[in-house]
């Protein structure tokens, strides 16, 4: 049968759209077909590479007697969290509350009026260690539904109550103040007791790569000059590098390693954590020249564009865990494993040696069924480089031809304005304009099919044409953020006005009178709660992507209005960052920003001028955190306008939006600049007060930090 998802978009509701389950997507029609039926809702969120998503599907979602139960006792309506991920906060709050974990899949049981009683994740066909089966689970809340619906009424009532509960609130506008400099240290201490010494990274299995901390780290050493924590960054990226975790031929890395060691990982690919791991290897590369961090970031921006680049432009979310081992059997790693014997096939005798000694390749193996996971050993040999890039070279001709992982192949806002960011920037750093045209075409998608005319983003599209999911807060706060790094890479001042265009509606639609954030916008669609939550999980949160893109903005336009809404935002990572530094590392990156200035550098000059280009490539290789550039050509009058004041944002007005007068094109950086002695020249300041102005790349390197790139 073809149930109700068939003419959904998302990659992983069509997935389930043959299920012999009928399912609803996420509607109000859903939950008023359960009041008529008086039956509970099976709420099941997912998403496409979620690799315990696809074996409870096949093993209970495509079993027809499991499909008959649930069609007869439920609504069951299935999820993409990456589509909506409103939905999927407030539900998975739900459930860490009660279990105290969470998951995906995620099964939930829910009254009519959609308010929680039962809560899961995977759910075996049969008893397991522990769990019950989902036959089981099922009759059990059937059964309580029918005969104790009191009980159900109060329990999801008590839940209701506690979320509500859990709001932020700074009261009376009373917000906390941004971060100090013994706050951001008190973190910085916390983080080293976390520091595994021995692996690099943070905590122990399942190790997650911790590319938000390392940002923060990265910008504390700029500020500071702490060795240690510079330390931590090298020795983390090089681990990561080394292991398993990132995919030794293609480039890019996978979502997480399994093991302490960074050996083993799993999987799947997103593109957030590429987006954000290229940025990092790259900002490590100008803070210290490592080669090693050149050649990753490169690798990385390229497996973005050669693997998850969409025909329209756009970059797809992930590509699965999973593919066909070549038998007819889906398995995880199947696509990036490989055997000695493997090796011996594509190679011979002679490079088969030498490859599995170089990526650690052992007749033992290191993953499933005697297949090894390459990384590469913990000292670099005397192999000749030459031989093992060729050897690499092969190795990846032969596993193109093996059957592909899926790709989930709908386009994100928000982790679209990350990987702009990343490729910007990287493209701009390593002379690759393929890289900065391929962030624009990326962009240019953003603009005409994600974003609409009133300044709102629809949170994914697929094949050019928008869902019908409507953006949440971090996808106007990466967004931002790529598009003011594109403005930074390129110049051209649209992306500085977009960026503006996306942080109005921040301020107008999910900041609340004291400043605080929500995940939704004021007029989104009401759930049992709206979502609320600074902390950085995989990606940057809504509420520090926001306060970063709100305090970038600022940098360039003046507005004090952009500011002053950074800072209130910024209050929640002073409350969290001593206590739980992993998990607000966004939020300390921008506090370092803010505690900078950040630096604001305009640089005037001819277009083509090559000492313009000299100029521009060090403002960029800047570590001073969170430094923020502005290049343009000085207007005929040395370029002083009549855009507006201090407080002006990109045209000028007061309150950030359009000003008004000759110069309103002018971005305000750009604004009284003139040339020096005729020469192209880089203007360094913090909140507008400018240093004397240098024709020098040197002195300029010196002053911003960017000796080691340039």
């Amino acid at each position: 049968m073809a149930n109700r998802l068939a003419a959904e978009t998302s990659p992983y509701l069509l997935q389930h759209a043959d299920n012999p389950v009928d399912w609803w997507p996420w509607s109000p029609e859903a939950f008023e077909e359960a009041r008529r039926r008086d039956v509970p809702v099976l709420l099941s969120v997912g998403y496409s590479s979620c690799h315990w998503c696809h074996v409870m599907a096949e093993e209970s979602f495509e079993d027809e007697a499991a499909a008959e139960y649930l069609n007869a006792h439920y609504v069951s309506v299935k999820v993409d969290r990456e589509e909506r991920p409103d939905v999927d906060a407030v539900y998975m709050e739900a459930v860490q509350a009660a279990t105290g974990q969470g998951g995906w899949p995620m099964t939930v049981f829910l009254t009519p009026e959609g308010e929680p009683f039962y809560f899961g994740t995977y759910f075996p066909p049969e008893p397991r260690h522990g769990m019950p089966s989902f036959r089981q689970v099922l009759e059990g809340v059937r059964a309580a539904w029918t005969d104790r619906r009191e009980e159900v009424a109060e329990v999801a009532g008590r839940i209701v109550a506690d979320l509500a509960g859990r709001s932020i609130g700074y009261g009376g506008g009373d917000a906390p103040h941004p971060p100090r400099p013994e706050e951001v240290g008190s973190a910085l201490l916390a983080l080293t007791r976390e520091f595994d010494a021995r692996h690099g990274g943070f905590g122990g299995a399942p190790k997650f790569p911790p590319s938000m901390v390392l940002e923060f780290l990265l910008r504390h050493h700029a500020r500071t000059g702490s060795e240690g924590a510079l330390q931590m960054v090298e020795a983390t990226c090089e681990a990561m590098a080394r292991g398993g975790l990132y995919d030794q031929l293609g480039g890019g890395f996978a979502r997480y390693s399994v093991d302490a060691a960074w050996t083993v990982p799993h999987f799947e690919k997103m593109l957030y954590d590429n987006a954000l791991l290229c940025r990092v290897y790259a900002h490590l590369w100008r803070a210290t020249g490592s080669e090693r961090a050149r050649r990753v970031a490169l690798g990385t921006a390229d497996f973005m564009v050669r693997e998850l680049r969409t025909p329209q432009g756009a970059f797809a979310s992930a590509l699965d865990a999973d593919s066909d081992d070549g038998t007819g059997r889906h398995r995880e790693g199947a696509y990036y494993v490989w055997t000695p014997a493997e090796l011996r096939e594509v190679l011979g005798e002679e490079d088969a040696e030498l490859a599995a000694a170089h990526f650690g390749v052992t007749e033992e193996g290191t993953f499933e069924e005697g297949a090894s996971v390459l990384r590469l050993p913990d000292t670099d040999g005397p192999a000749d480089a030459g031989r093992i890039e060729s050897v690499r070279r092969r190795l990846l001709d032969a596993r193109s031809a093996r059957p592909r992982p899926g790709r989930d192949d709908k386009a994100v806002a928000a982790w679209n304005g990350l990987a702009i960011a990343a490729l910007a920037e990287t493209g701009a750093y390593f002379d690759r304009p393929d890289l900065v045209e391929a962030a624009t075409a990326a962009a240019d998608l953003l603009v005409a099919v994600h974003l609409d005319a009133g300044g709102r983003l629809a949170r994914t599209s697929r094949d050019g044409a928008a869902g019908s999911g409507a953006g949440v807060l971090e996808d106007y706060g990466d967004v931002a953020e790529g598009f003011l790094a594109l403005y930074s890479v390129t110049g051209e001042s649209c992306w500085l006005e977009l960026a503006g265009t996306l942080l109005e509606t921040v301020l107008r639609r999910f900041t609340a009178d004291d400043g605080t954030l929500y995940d939704t916008a004021d007029d989104a669609e009401r759930l049992i709660r709206r979502p609320q939550d600074p902390t950085d999980n995989a990606a940057p949160s809504g509420w520090t992507a926001a306060a970063a893109a709100l305090l970038s903005y600022a940098a360039h336009t003046g507005s004090s209005r952009h500011r002053e809404a950074a800072e209130r935002a910024l209050g929640v990572v002073t409350a969290l960052a001593p206590r739980v530094p992993r998990f607000i590392g966004w939020g300390l990156a921008a506090a370092e920003a803010a505690l900078d200035g950040p630096r604001e550098i305009a640089v005037v000059g001819p277009a083509g001028d090559p000492a313009t280009a000299v100029l521009h490539r060090t403002a960029l290789l800047a570590t001073a955190p969170g430094a923020v550039v502005a290049l343009g050509e000085p207007s005929a009058d040395g370029g002083r306008g009549a855009g507006g004041g201090a407080d002006g944002g990109a045209g000028g007005g007061a309150d950030g939006g359009a000003g008004g007068g000759a110069d309103e094109e002018t971005p305000a950086l750009l604004r009284d600049r003139p040339l020096l002695d005729g020469r192209p020249a880089a203007y360094v300041c913090r909140h507008f007060a400018c240093d004397a102005p240098t024709a020098d790349p040197e002195r300029l390197a010196r002053t911003v930090g960017a000796s080691a790139g340039a």
